[in-house]
C-alpha cells in the first residue's frame, strides 16, 4: 500500500482509539447522573426532570462515539455462519466487498446527520420536554460520530485490500 494510505489508516486508527477510550467513561457519567436521580428522589424526596434525557444523550454519545473504536478492535456482532471457516485472505476479500455497502450506508447516514445539526443549529432546536434541552449539542455528538465510523471503515478497507493482497498494514 502506498506511503499516504498507511499513513491514513494509522492516523484514523489512533485518533478513534483515543476517543474511543474516552467515551467508555462515559458509561460512568451516565451511571453518576442515574445515581444522582435516585438519591435525590430517595434521601430528599426531590424528583429531578433533566435525568432521563441527559442519561440518554450519554448514552447516545457512547455507543457513536465508541463505535470506531469497536470496529477498530473488530468487536462488532457478526452474522458467523460461514465467516469463521474462511481463511483470513478469504475473510479480507470477503470484507473487501462488502464493507463498500457500509461505506455507502454511512456517507448517507453523515450526509442526514450534517442536515440535522444544521437544522437544530440554525433553528435553536429544542427538545418537546419539561427540561426542554437544546438539541444541537447531542446532534454534533452523533454527526462526530458517525464521521469517525465512516473514516474507521474506510480505514478498514483498506487494510482489508491489503491483507487480501498478502501484505497487511502493520
Amino acid at each position: 500500500m502506498p506511503t499516504a494510505i498507511q499513513t491514513f489508516v494509522r492516523t484514523v486508527d489512533a485518533i478513534n482509539r483515543r476517543i474511543g477510550r474516552f467515551a467508555m467513561y462515559l458509561i460512568f457519567v451516565m451511571g453518576a447522573i442515574l445515581l444522582y436521580s435516585t438519591l435525590s428522589r430517595v434521601l430528599f424526596g426531590v424528583p429531578v426532570n433533566w435525568v432521563m434525557e441527559m442519561s440518554q444523550f450519554m448514552l447516545s454519545a457512547y455507543y457513536l462515539l465508541g463505535g470506531a473504536y469497536s470496529m477498530q478492535l473488530d468487536a462488532h456482532v457478526r452474522m458467523d455462519l460461514f465467516y469463521g471457516m474462511m481463511k483470513p485472505k478469504t475473510r479480507a476479500i470477503t470484507d473487501s466487498f462488502t464493507i463498500v455497502f457500509v461505506i455507502f450506508y454511512l456517507v448517507v447516514l453523515f450526509w442526514g446527520g450534517i442536515s440535522s445539526t444544521e437544522y437544530s443549529i440554525t433553528y435553536s432546536q429544542k427538545n418537546y420536554t419539561a427540561w426542554a434541552p437544546v438539541l444541537w449539542p447531542i446532534k454534533v455528538i452523533m454527526t462526530l460520530g458517525i464521521f469517525l465510523m465512516l473514516l474507521q471503515t474506510i480505514a478498514q478497507f483498506f487494510k482489508d485490500v491489503a491483507e487480501a493482497r498478502g501484505k497487511p498494514i502493520a
